[in-house]
């Protein structure tokens, strides 16, 4: 199976098919499982790690939500097509870099499952815009029947049993996808994360831990699992989004009041650069398509722009650029092909005007 199939398939968050938002990209929930009685895949011989794949496969396969889905083993897969993977947020960088594990992708790619990562299962679901309980939903149904089939470690007096510690008790890491560019660009940004950090929830960049918040977006996730119930890790990164939103928006106003003019020539100047550059690397591309969504949220742009903003900064990704063009790129090549797919998508965009939002 090739992953063009998984750039053709519409989803949820390059094609307007979910509810956006401004401020919450999209909502995460995580469940790291184990099969009872099999070594955790760190220590599994290769022959466990086959059979707790092939068992995993097969009973994920049967669900309704996963008929006709996409099965991928890393090992069957080229270094390219496992990075888009991996930009697209369907698997993780540990599971790409590896032979042995496979993924599971639901057709419209909000339910993936990765095999034999560092747990024999991470059941993963991704909604646009904040729906934080509907889908955890989703992930607590698709849990409940796995269990029914496959038999997951777990313990009375510590909850589900995982490879990391971290990990242990409900398994769960709730997140959001957050776009901050009034708190960056208002310098509010370190006192944000280190609140954040203080009280438990992490903060990472656009792909995860390690990297670079690329265009002001940032996931904010729990750290605690162990002695915690789903409902309070939901409770908790639920007050603190809605505590971010409030305070992005303050800034957002803020900027565009005091600024006045420079705000708009900020955001107008990045639309010029975007349609006419002929070159552009993942990283100015990515900052320019910020302050666009950023004009679309204050109404300087149609808000109804949005989700082409939003679909260009995930294919204007290394790997997708590459994979669209059908080839493996250089540099120059790759910067060539993004600006030139940018210019088209916002060939008949109208000019940035005041805000209104």
């Amino acid at each position: 199976m090739s992953v063009q199939e998984i750039l053709a398939d519409e989803n949820e968050l390059t094609h307007l098919l979910g509810a956006q938002q401004a401020v919450v990209l999209s909502t995460r929930i995580r469940l790291a499982r184990n099969l009872e009685g099999f070594p955790f895949p760190g220590w599994a011989k290769p022959a466990h790690r086959k059979e707790v794949a092939e068992r995993c496969i097969d009973a994920l396969t049967k669900l309704p939500r996963f008929r006709k889905s996409h099965v991928f083993k890393m090992g069957d897969l080229p270094d390219l097509e496992r990075a888009v993977l991996v930009e697209r947020h369907l698997v993780s960088k540990e599971l790409a870099s590896g032979k042995s594990g496979a993924a599971v992708i639901s057709r419209d790619q909000t339910c993936s499952v990765m095999v034999n990562e560092e747990d024999h299962l991470r059941v993963q679901v991704v909604k646009a815009g904040w729906h934080l309980r509907g889908t955890w939903n989703i992930a607590e149904q698709l849990d409940d029947a796995l269990g029914a089939s496959l038999g997951l470690a777990f313990s009375d007096g510590l909850g589900f049993l995982t490879a990391c510690p971290t990990n242990v008790g409900t398994g769960l890491r709730a997140s959001a996808m957050v776009h901050l560019p009034g708190l960056c660009l208002a310098g509010h940004m370190e006192k944000v994360t280190r609140a954040l950090s203080q009280d438990g929830l992490a903060v990472r960049g656009w792909l995860g831990e390690g990297t670079e918040a690329a265009g002001n977006v940032f996931q904010i996730s729990n750290q605690q699992t162990l002695g915690l119930s789903e409902d309070a890790i939901l409770r908790h990164l639920g007050g603190w989004v809605k505590t971010l939103v409030d305070q992005e928006w303050n800034a957002r106003r803020k900027l565009a009041q005091e600024e006045g003019e420079r705000f708009v020539d900020r955001l107008a100047r990045s639309l010029g650069v975007l349609r006419s550059a002929r070159l552009l690397t993942s990283a100015e591309s990515m900052n320019m398509l910020s302050h666009l969504r950023l004009a679309c949220d204050m109404g300087c742009l149609p808000e109804e722009r949005r989700h082409v903003v939003d679909r260009l900064m995930i294919e204007g990704q290394p790997a997708h650029v590459q994979a669209r063009q059908g080839a493996e790129l250089d540099s120059d090549g790759r910067d060539s092909r993004r600006a030139a797919a940018i210019r088209e998508a916002l060939r008949d965009f109208p000019e940035v005007g005041p805000p209104t939002a």
